[in-house]
This record gives C-alpha cells, sequence and structure tokens, in this order.
C-alpha cells in the first residue's frame, strides 16, 4: 500500500498544486502518492493558476494536468498526512476532522523546515510578481525534509 499524502490550501490552484507537484517529484511513485485539494470550493475541475504552472515549468515540473477538487471528511481516511499551506487551512481542516485520529494527520507543511514555529506559506494569488518564485523555494525546501523524514518513516 502506497503511503499517500495531500497538499491543501485554499482554492487548490496556486500552493497546493506547486506542493504536490514538488514532493511527487522527490517521492519513488512505487510507494507514495501525493495529491493536493482546497478548503474552498470556487476552483473545482480547473487546471492551476497559470503563474504557478509557470513557476513549476520554469523548474522543470509539469503541473498543468492536475484539476482543483475540495477538500471533504473522506481526505481524512484515503490519506495517511494532510499538509496545509496556512493556519487558516488548518482551522478549516480541523474544524471537519471528526475524530482525535483525523485530527494528528493535520500538519502545516512550513514545520518540516521551521518545527514548531507555525510558519504559513504566503498565498501569493494577490501578492507581488515575483511571489509565485518565493512560494515556490519555501514549498521546495519544506517538501526536500518532508520527503527525506518520509523515506525514513515508510522505507520501501
Amino acid at each position: 500500500m502506497p503511503v499517500k499524502i495531500v497538499m491543501v490550501c485554499l482554492g487548490n490552484i496556486c500552493r497546493s498544486p506547486l506542493a504536490e507537484g514538488i514532493l511527487r517529484s522527490k517521492l519513488p511513485s512505487a510507494g507514495f502518492t501525493v495529491d493536493s485539494a482546497g478548503t474552498g470550493n470556487w476552483h473545482i475541475g480547473k487546471k492551476p493558476d497559470d503563474r504557478s504552472i509557470a513557476v513549476a515549468k520554469k523548474n522543470g515540473l509539469e503541473i498543468s494536468n492536475q484539476r482543483g477538487q475540495q477538500f471533504t471528511t473522506a481526505f481524512f481516511d484515503a490519506f495517511d498526512y494532510i499538509f496545509v499551506m496556512d493556519q487558516s487551512n488548518f482551522d478549516d481542516v480541523i474544524k471537519i476532522a471528526q475524530t482525535p485520529e483525523h485530527k494528528q494527520k493535520v500538519q502545516l507543511l512550513l514545520n518540516e523546515i521551521f518545527p514548531g514555529e507555525n510558519v504559513d506559506v504566503p498565498d501569493p494569488f494577490y501578492g507581488l510578481a515575483n511571489g509565485f518564485d518565493l512560494v515556490y523555494q519555501m514549498l521546495d525546501q519544506a517538501c526536500e525534509a518532508l520527503s527525506i523524514r518520509l523515506q525514513q518513516t515508510h522505507p520501501h
């Protein structure tokens, strides 16, 4: 059984598709599956933001085939790890968790590189032109640390 990881942000078009693509590129596909979702429902079925697609492509990743989906309670049982991009996403996901086991699966992604600091991945949607590059670099660092931890925890 592969280890299943889901990346979660608000709309599932900027941060979580990048995190999905980055982490997938760092893990062996035989032992792991990586997905993403949004807490909101505005972008269900839509491809990631063009700026996320562009920054991924610039870094050698193709994410344009991803499609937005909304995080639901079913995700708690479907995934082993749930990584959220910021405190607001964390609160939204925890709110619909139904058991203590569900809540234990939810973690802030940047705690991988800033343990216990609960640092947010900023939402680049309305931000500066270089916001997507900065977010990519943060996600890349966090996903690198996460991929090492996951492969040590779940050797295949």
